[in-house]
Formats: C-alpha cells, sequence, structure tokens
C-alpha cells in the first residue's frame, strides 16, 4: 500500500521580535556596537516524496503542496552523457522540435492550447517541463505525454531549427565567452568525450533528418526517465493519470555507453592562448580536471572553500582582481561535481586586454594562496552562513525539495544526505579548507585558457614566464601568431587619413557637407528595439541619444563651446579635457579634424582578415583603417572600465560621400549591429537641435 509522504521541516527557531523599550531608567541602553546572537541552528527533517514506478522504467516522485492551486511536472531523461561525433548537435536538433505539437494535434492548434489553458510546456532533449493550474493537471499532462511519445517531427521544421543553429552559430564566432568555453571544455576533456566535443557549421550540416529522428527513437525513452510531479495533487490521482498518459510509451533497448577517459591535467603551469584579433577584453580560465562527486566525504568542504575562493564579491579572487587592482567587473571560481567523475575546476575573470597578464598572475597567486595559508576564521564563519542561509531558503520551494529526493537517488547518497546538510557544513575546519584546496586546486598543473587580442597581450604574458601554447578557436594546436606588418618607409598618421578621406569621396565632396543626420536602429532581443539618432554639423555641435522602449538611455549634446551627457536621467556637463575631445568628435568626418595633429601612426594589424593602419588617438582611442581600401573599418575606445569596440560596414554613397550603414558595436560580451535607416545630408538639423 502507498503512503503519501510530504517533505516537512522541523525548526528550533524562536521568534525574534523588535521591542522598542520606553522607561523611566535612562540607563537601559541598547549597546548596538555587538551583533546580536544568532538564534538557535535550524533542525531539519526531510522525508521522501510519494514514488512508484510504471512497467517502462519510467520512476515519478510525487510532492504534494496545497498552498497554491497549481502544479508542475518535470520530465528528466537520464541517459549517460553521448558522444555524437561527426553530427555533433543532433540533440539540439532533435531537442527544439519537441514539445512543439504531436502526431494528432498540429503544431498551432497544440501551441493554442497551451496559451488557452494559461499553461507553459516547453521541452529540450534531455526532458521537458510543463506547469498549470491544478484544474488543468490532467490535460496538460496528456499533453506533455502525448508530445514526448508521439512527438511531431517533420522534415520542413528540422531544416528551419538547422538553419536557426547554424545562425547562432555564426553570431558567437567572435564571442570570447562562446570560444573560452569551448576551447577550456576541448582541452580539459578531449574532442571524444561528450563534455569536449563541440557543434560546428560542418557538423550540422552531416546531419540528415532521418539522424534526428533515429536519435529520438534510440535515447528518448522511459528507460531512464524520471517524471516529479509538484503542487496542488492527490497522490492516488496522479498516479492513475500518469499511468493513463506514459503508461504506452514504450521501453526501448538498452544503450550502453562507455565513456573515454578525460585529458590528464597539464604536465605543468601552462597558457593555452588564442588569439582574437578583434577582442577588446580578455577572456581569462585557470582551470583543471577535478574527480568530485556528491557523495565524496569531501564535499562539502569542497562547497566551502571554493566560495571563499571565488564565490562572489567576498572571495579572494573578486577583491584582489576587482576591488584591489580594478582589473575586472568581477572575477569568480567554480568547482564541479559529476557522478562520472568528470568535472574541473575552474577560475574566470574578463579583463582589460593592457592588464591581462597581471591578471593572470594575480589570479594564480590567489589560488596558491588558499593552498598554503590558513584561511581567517571569520572568513569561514562567514561563508558557512552563506551557504545556510541559501540551503533554508532553498527549503521553501517544493521544487528545491523534489529535486533533493532526485539527486539522492542518481548520485547514490545517503538517505540523511541533507537532514545533515547543515551539519556537514558546519563542521568544515580551516584545516579542511587548506587540505580540500590542495585536493581540487591545481595551480601547478592548470590550463590558464587566455583568449584574446595577441598584439596586444602576447609581449607582456611571455614576461610572466608561464609557458605558452597556442590555439586556434576549435582547440586545435597552431604556430604562434606573428604581428609585424611591414609598414612602408615613407607611410604617416596625415597620409592614412588622406587615403580615407579620398576613399569617402575626397576633400572637395566633403566640403559640401555642413550638416549629417543619421537613424539607426538595432535588435537587443526578440522584439525590443534600440534606436540612434545622430546630428553633426562643421560648426562643433553634435547630438547623438539612443532611446529603447520610449526611453531615453543616454544622450550627448555639443554646441560649440559647451556640452553635457545625460544618462538614466542624470546630467553632467563636459569641460577641459573631456570637452575638447568631444569638440573634434563632433566633426561630420572627425578625420579632417585629426589632420590638425594628436594622432599617431603606431603600425599595421590583421583586423578582419585584412591589414590595417592602426591610429591612435589621444591614450584612449584606436582607429583602424584598410590598407587596401582606405576605409575606416573598426574603432576600439578604452576606459577605466574597459573596452568597446564598434565595426564598420556595408558603405553606400549619400549626396557623392560614402557613409557605413551598419555599425557593429560591442556592449561587454554582446555585439549589436545597428542598422542604419536613414542618412540626411545638409536638412533635418538646426542650431535649436543642440540645445
Amino acid at each position: 500500500m502507498n503512503k503519501m509522504k510530504t517533505f516537512n521541516i522541523k525548526t528550533k527557531v524562536s521568534a525574534f521580535v523588535a521591542l522598542f523599550l520606553i522607561t523611566i531608567s535612562v540607563s537601559a541602553q541598547i549597546d548596538r556596537s555587538k551583533q546580536p546572537k544568532a538564534g538557535p541552528e535550524p533542525e531539519i527533517t526531510l522525508e521522501v516524496p510519494g514514488e512508484f514506478e510504471l512497467k517502462n522504467g519510467l520512476k515519478v516522485l510525487v510532492v504534494e503542496n496545497h498552498k497554491l492551486p497549481r502544479v508542475s511536472y518535470s520530465l528528466r531523461i537520464d541517459n549517460n552523457p553521448i558522444a555524437t561525433g561527426k553530427k555533433a548537435g543532433v540533440e539540439s536538433l532533435i531537442g527544439s522540435m519537441l514539445g512543439n505539437g504531436s502526431t494528432s494535434i498540429s503544431k498551432d492548434d497544440f501551441n493554442e492550447e497551451i496559451d488557452f489553458l494559461g499553461a507553459n510546456l516547453n521541452f529540450g532533449f534531455s526532458g521537458g517541463f510543463a506547469s498549470s493550474l491544478s484544474k488543468y493537471s490532467d490535460r496538460i499532462l496528456e499533453l506533455m505525454a502525448d508530445a514526448a511519445i508521439n512527438p511531431l517531427l517533420t522534415e520542413e521544421e528540422f531544416n528551419k531549427e538547422k538553419t536557426k543553429l547554424i545562425e547562432s552559430l555564426k553570431q558567437n564566432e567572435k564571442s570570447i565567452d562562446a570560444i573560452g568555453g569551448r576551447v577550456g571544455r576541448a582541452l580539459s576533456y578531449g574532442t571524444n568525450h561528450p563534455y569536449g566535443e563541440y557543434t560546428t557549421e560542418e557538423t550540422i550540416n552531416n546531419v540528415s533528418f532521418g539522424d534526428a529522428v533515429a536519435f529520438y527513437e534510440k535515447y528518448f525513452n522511459p528507460n531512464n526517465a524520471y517524471l516529479v510531479v509538484i503542487g496542488d495533487v492527490d497522490f492516488s490521482t496522479i498516479k492513475k493519470q500518469v499511468k493513463k498518459h506514459f503508461g504506452e510509451w514504450d521501453k526501448s533497448v538498452e544503450v550502453t555507453t562507455t565513456l573515454p577517459e578525460v585529458n590528464p591535467n597539464a604536465q605543468y603551469t601552462q597558457i593555452n592562448f588564442v588569439d582574437l584579433p578583434t577582442a577588446s577584453q580578455s577572456s581569462i580560465s585557470v582551470t583543471n580536471n577535478v574527480d568530485l562527486k556528491m557523495n565524496d566525504k569531501d564535499y562539502h568542504a569542497a562547497l566551502i572553500t571554493n566560495n571563499i575562493l571565488g564565490g562572489g564579491g567576498e572571495g579572494y579572487l573578486f577583491k584582489n582582481l576587482r576591488e584591489d587592482k580594478g582589473y575586472t567587473y568581477g572575477a569568480y571560481s567554480s568547482l564541479g561535481a559529476n557522478r562520472y567523475g568528470a568535472s574541473r575546476f575552474n577560475a574566470t575573470a574578463k579583463v582589460r586586454n593592457m592588464v591581462t597578464d597581471s591578471a593572470v598572475v594575480e589570479a594564480l597567486k590567489e589560488i596558491n594562496r588558499i593552498k598554503t595559508e590558513p584561511v581567517d576564521a571569520q572568513t569561514l564563519k562567514d561563508a558557512k552562513a552563506k551557504y545556510v542561509g541559501r540551503f533554508i531558503m532553498g527549503l521553501e520551494n517544493p521544487r528545491t525539495v523534489a529535486n533533493y529526493a532526485l539527486n539522492i537517488k542518481l548520485n547514490n547518497l545517503p538517505k540523511d544526505f541533507y537532514t545533515k546538510y547543515l551539519q556537514n557544513i558546519n563542521d568544515v575546519s580551516v584545516e579542511d579548507v587548506k587540505r580540500v584546496a590542495n585536493r581540487f586546486f591545481k595551480p601547478e598543473n592548470a590550463r590558464v585558457v587566455v583568449i584574446g587580442k595577441g598584439s596586444d597581450v602576447i609581449e607582456n604574458l611571455e614576461k610572466t614566464g608561464i609557458p605558452i601554447k597556442y590555439y586556434d578557436a576549435y582547440a586545435n594546436a597552431v604556430e604562434k601568431p606573428t604581428y609585424e606588418i611591414e609598414m612602408p618607409a615613407d607611410m604617416n598618421a596625415n597620409k592614412v587619413l588622406n587615403a580615407y578621406i579620398a576613399a569617402i569621396g575626397g576633400q572637395d565632396k566633403l566640403d559640401k557637407v555642413n550638416s549629417v543626420y543619421i537613424t539607426a536602429e538595432a535588435e537587443l532581443q526578440p522584439g525590443v528595439m534600440m534606436n540612434l539618432e545622430m546630428k553633426k554639423t562643421v560648426k562643433n555641435q553634435s547630438l547623438s541619444e539612443a532611446t529603447a522602449m520610449g526611453q531615453s538611455i543616454m544622450k550627448s549634446v555639443i554646441d560649440g563651446e559647451v556640452g553635457y551627457i545625460i544618462m538614466q536621467g542624470q546630467r553632467k556637463d563636459l569641460s577641459g579635457d573631456e570637452l575638447k575631445d568631444a569638440q573634434v568628435e563632433s566633426s561630420p568626418f572627425p578625420e579632417v579634424n585629426y589632420l590638425n595633429g594628436g594622432v599617431t601612426l603606431e603600425k599595421i594589424e590583421k583586423v578582419e582578415g585584412g591589414n590595417a593602419y592602426k591610429i591612435n588617438v589621444g591614450n584612449t582611442k584606436s582607429i583602424y583603417y584598410s590598407v587596401d581600401t582606405g576605409l575606416k573599418i573598426m574603432e576600439v575606445e578604452t576606459s577605466e572600465a574597459g573596452s568597446s569596440t564598434t565595426y564598420f560596414l556595408n558603405y553606400q554613397e549619400v549626396s557623392g560621400v560614402k557613409f557605413p550603414f551598419t555599425m557593429g558595436k560591442t556592449f561587454g560580451p554582446r555585439k549589436i549591429d545597428f542598422i542604419i535607416k536613414e542618412i540626411k545630408v545638409n536638412e533635418g538639423v538646426t542650431d535649436a537641435d543642440f540645445d
């Protein structure tokens, strides 16, 4: 006889009441210099949820929670990691096709009914999730089962998803985050390991519609599946519904897979460098493989140790690289636990090009520090308090509680793993931190994966004395890049600038331009557009304003001898060097002003596959002009906060002068393309625009 058991938490925390005491005696004072004592530690009692298993192997966990009239279903296909080799990406393709109708319900009708019920339903290759009001629980479960067992798989939809995935890959070609993640995993695990292989346009094109369907039939089955039900439901009713809707799901032939060994850690500390000439900052990852499982005796100590090193704003890495040195917006670390014994320690940061070498040295210093110096007792206490608070907060979410039950099953954990969680966290000692750091953090065998602009950072990286190996963006070993491109002996900055002026129409054409009015737009995310308006005149006047969703994000105005910037409603008047620099840039064609001095020709660099002259404007801006065409192709501005890059593409002629009709701008790790909608020459601009 199955009897539903529920999770509950018993606490002995006394109620805390704030009282303002009014007494005749003025001597009764509260000493606010002392922190109040904490209440007693909560006692955690967790019981298993209701559970049953279908004949086809589907295991079901049920957590009743009647606080709200809602229910959710989480389906997990718990296969061993799967390597797909030359057809990497097939799992993404089939996963994107699931949950969009079934063989009995069209895609449009299926999605329309989901919306009508006010429900959510989504799928991936590893499972799916659905939620709705509890009064629709049977219908949403039926739709979920139908979509899982009888998916609507069509070649037309397959081709659409294939195109979308390839386009996504192309958008990430110059992302330091995407490249760093791919190269780091490939070097750590090996490209033959499921965790180390990667998807490319070639592997996607290797996948046929038949391959995708066969992959679904082989791996998407109930053999190793779990369904977690949480919400305002009755155990016996849910059991009947699950049997009814999922009972016909056929069990498949068991597929056994053997995981290859992961790559060994590096024999010595080494920098694995990937050259990305367009990078405006460097991505740094200090990484080594670890074998840590949740049932490891050091698991809880490992959590605390990683938190002390790089768990947030209180971590060693953050305090050094951000608060002390100002190299980055944030520096963090992670320590993975994996039941297959394949995971990594990873310390990461994105830093300015000019401090890449220093950031590598400081990150390694902090990792070695936690291995050699006893942690401060207060720091250890604070780290424990953070984990205790997070754990107790998590217990308020029934979904978290259900995941704990699933973790116990999947990771071979003792039944009391979570009831003793707080005790195990609080038992971590200063000695444990040092011991565990030496077990899992291996800077002496680490790969320091750096993605950055080699021409700016390699010379200084070499000065660290750490050996450097070079790779391409797909973890293939390559030779050290060469950056020295011979400069013509008679070349100078003014010749480069005059070549640009000639390329866009010539000085005679530019002399006829008194004002320029440009409007552009960019898609920030689906359905959300950013609009850009720019106006410039030959009288040192300029206006630039970016708006989104009807709100002004940033506005700058220069009118002759005065100027200001407004951001988030705050106005700042410009003066001194800021105003002088803005005045130079206020011309419709700043290159005309550059001819008067203040710029230098530094060198020739590879940019976007071609050679470009690098012109430095002061100490904060570099502009790149194509050696072949003379056109401006890229601009990089550097500040204490980091660097930003603008790309100039798709030149077209307006009133006899060529203008770029696409401007790609980087915002942190993102790149957004502004598409020019209209350019007006000598119209649409008045003095009143610059008030």
